[in-house]
């Protein structure tokens, strides 16, 4: 190992504990370096996850994400194997209590298929809802919203979160809101939905990559006025646990 690349993991563990928006890029480009060391960087990068998430089980946050997300995709067929071993569901306790496979989703999110993962988003909470494949009804209304169980919204935000460096998610959009007053326009805007007081239209104006705002996925249709989301932001799950990594 050369001294710089000690020193990039020397820090990168220093900071791991910090999910401030400066940390998480420090971490994100720490990570970056680390894994152009090839085989070795990626053996160190495997090393320091086993330790935090299976040693010492250190509480998750987003740096697990980044660093499970350079192991996945990278093409090392030995790290590919050690992956598939110690953390075959990746590094988000899929719980469910409708028994629902997320492994999909995770798939989705961390492959940068964000796309996908909003369409998958959007069939599991039908599913939770209670609309199956017998019912054309595509959307949710406000009164589905209660039948939500608490354990899968947190299970799919924290898959969003996680898997995007906090920058996507349910309770990102909701600080967002919370942040402004809880006034919608300034949230449209600051997710970027609507432009120059113009909502996008769905897909192609959408942004489906980490260029979009922070809080711009997963999508949810406010074009049939603001009861769905205000009902999601107000959602018992919120109050259980900040969300937090």
């Amino acid at each position: 190992m050369t001294d710089q690349f000690k020193n990039h993991l020397l820090i990168l563990k220093k900071i791991a504990h910090l999910d401030d928006y400066f940390s998480i890029n420090q971490q994100t480009e720490l990570v970056k370096k680390i894994s152009n060391y090839n085989k070795p960087g990626l053996l160190a990068l495997l090393e320091l996850l086993i330790e935090r998430r299976i040693i010492n089980t250190t509480r998750l946050s987003y740096i697990d994400g980044t660093i499970f997300k350079h192991l996945y995709l990278s093409e090392v067929i030995n790290i590919q194997k050690k992956i598939n071993h110690h953390f075959k569901d990746g590094v988000v306790e899929l719980k469910s209590s409708n028994n629902i496979n997320y492994i999909p989703l995770q798939k989705s999110l961390v492959s940068n298929n964000f796309k996908q993962a909003n369409q998958l988003t959007q069939k599991y909470l039908r599913e939770l809802a209670g609309l199956n494949h017998r019912n054309d009804r595509q959307w949710l209304y406000f009164t589905d919203i209660l039948n939500l169980p608490s354990r899968d919204l947190k299970t799919i935000d924290t898959l969003w979160r996680i898997y995007s460096e906090g920058q996507f998610g349910f309770s990102i959009q909701r600080q967002i809101w919370l942040y402004n007053d809880q006034n919608w326009d300034k949230l449209w805007h600051r997710i970027g939905w609507k432009i120059d007081n113009i909502a996008l239209r769905y897909p192609h104006e959408f942004v489906w990559d980490n260029t979009a705002p922070p809080g711009h996925l997963p999508l949810f249709n406010q074009l049939r006025g603001v009861q769905v989301l205000y009902a999601l932001f107000e959602h018992p799950v919120w109050n259980k646990d900040n969300t937090s990594t």
